[in-house]
């Protein structure tokens, strides 16, 4: 059985962070291999950097090693104090650990910090007792020790997984035939509110494959939004000149009210009858004899994915009307069979996630509350709510945001196969209309 930590995920993210972007490996646990200096000792000397973390009562006390702990070498040690969201530090003397962690023969009442391990009692002194906004505690019992190895969150390793991946991901992209070569390339709407990042994730995506950062669509901040203007977007391969398997449609950002894209639009641009730069009107609809509609769609012009774009901060402001305005799109979407995602945008400018987050985002507790949110507010499968990181103010790539950017459009890749091969089980007859 896995032996867990006391910490809450925030308890431990605020001290990895306030240790420079660490990850913690519990190495001892006191309940679980004894309370005792020696084990303890055993279990964790030589093992790098350690942070020793003592419970008592709802005080979370404890000891960072920034170098590798050895019984009977003195190395720096900076004690610490959390309360909530709130780090107190207090640097004391470099010491030998065993003079600080015994089980009752080394102990000494000259110490600004030592611990009992076989009494499971903690001395702090009255200085060291102030520095950290703690009260004296003079022999006082505590219920739990744990120690963590620290190391870097992204570590030679971590990295090369990375990398490997991010090969993976580009081939598999790269490589990619829509269901029985029934169109080139599947077609992918985003839709969403204004400066929720539609534009941002097409240069995101054309940066990936481009080798560098660019900038094709205009992004903008104003509330109104930069484009009013439908626009099919194509990326050609690097190596080949081809074109990749798959065409970005954006869209005119959706509003409350008034201005933004009619949701009239959306059903002609489901099924193919709008055109790449055809400006939208807020107040109707594309009509049979604008120079922008196509007659006779075929099943490469329509939309084959639909992808819901969001800024994940401002999830929890989505006003009722924009809820019932996105589920009636939902509705029209699934009237056609689409299958349909969100794309939450900016998770990286989220509080306490780090850049070594990023590399395992779906496990991180404010990204599972911001899923669930979207979930329950908009009813969406928690499986079709994808996390990226756009490239907005970058100038150089970065392989783990590729990662994320890569896998959300590898998911609406495969979900695009689906919406095919439904289509081809209706019978050819489906297929041009």
């Amino acid at each position: 059985m896995a032996v867990r930590t006391r910490l809450t995920w925030m308890q431990e993210k605020n001290l990895q962070t306030y240790f420079g972007g660490k990850q913690f490996t519990l190495l001892y646990k006191a309940s679980v291999h004894e309370f005792s200096a020696y084990y303890l000792f055993k279990r964790c000397c030589d093992q790098g950097p350690i942070v020793v973390v003592i419970y008592k009562e709802h005080y979370v006390v404890g000891a960072y090693m920034k170098t590798s702990c050895k019984k009977e070498e003195k190395i720096p040690i900076v004690l610490f104090a959390l309360e909530e969201n709130t780090i107190s530090e207090c640097k004391i003397s470099s010491y030998v650990p065993t003079e600080l962690f015994h089980d009752g023969s080394r102990g000494r009442n000259d110490l600004e910090f030592h611990i009992n391990m076989r009494k499971q009692v903690m001395t702090l002194n009255l200085d060291t007792s102030e520095k950290l906004r703690l009260p004296h505690m003079q022999a006082s019992p505590f219920q739990e020790c744990e120690v963590f190895r620290c190391e870097d969150l992204l570590d030679r390793r971590t990295l090369e997984g990375i990398n490997e991946l991010h090969e993976r991901l580009l081939s598999a992209v790269n490589t990619y035939k829509p269901h029985k070569n029934l169109v080139p390339q599947v077609r992918i709407l985003l839709l969403g509110p204004t400066r929720a990042g539609k534009s941002s994730f097409f240069n995101s995506v054309k940066s990936v494959f481009r080798g560098h950062v660019t900038h094709q669509a205009l992004v903008g901040s104003e509330a109104t939004g930069v484009s009013d203007t439908y626009r099919t977007y194509s990326i050609k391969d690097t190596v080949d000149g081809n074109f990749l398997p798959f065409v970005l449609c954006d869209t005119m950002g959706l509003h409350e009210r008034g201005k933004g894209l009619c949701v009239d639009d959306i059903a002609y641009i489901l099924k193919g009858h709008i055109s790449d730069r055809y400006q939208f009107n807020s107040m109707k609809p594309i009509t049979p004899s604008h120079c922008n509609y196509i007659h006779y769609p075929l099943l490469k012009d329509r939309i084959h994915c639909a992808a819901f774009v969001f800024d994940v901060n401002s999830v929890k402001y989505i006003s009722h009307e924009m809820i019932a305005k996105i589920k009636a799109i939902r509705r029209q979407l699934i009237k056609c069979g689409m299958p349909h995602v969100v794309l939450l945008t900016h998770v990286d400018s989220m509080q306490l996630i780090t850049k070594g987050d990023l590399t395992d985002i779906y496990r991180c507790i404010p990204v599972k509350h911001k899923l669930e949110a979207v979930h329950k507010k908009l009813g969406f499968a928690l499986s079709d709510i994808l996390v990226v990181s756009n490239y907005t103010s970058e100038w150089e790539l970065d392989p783990i945001k590729d990662v994320l950017i890569l896998s959300a459009l590898r998911h609406m890749l495969w979900i695009s196969d689906d919406f095919l091969e439904d289509l081809t089980a209706r019978g050819n007859k489906d297929l041009l209309v």
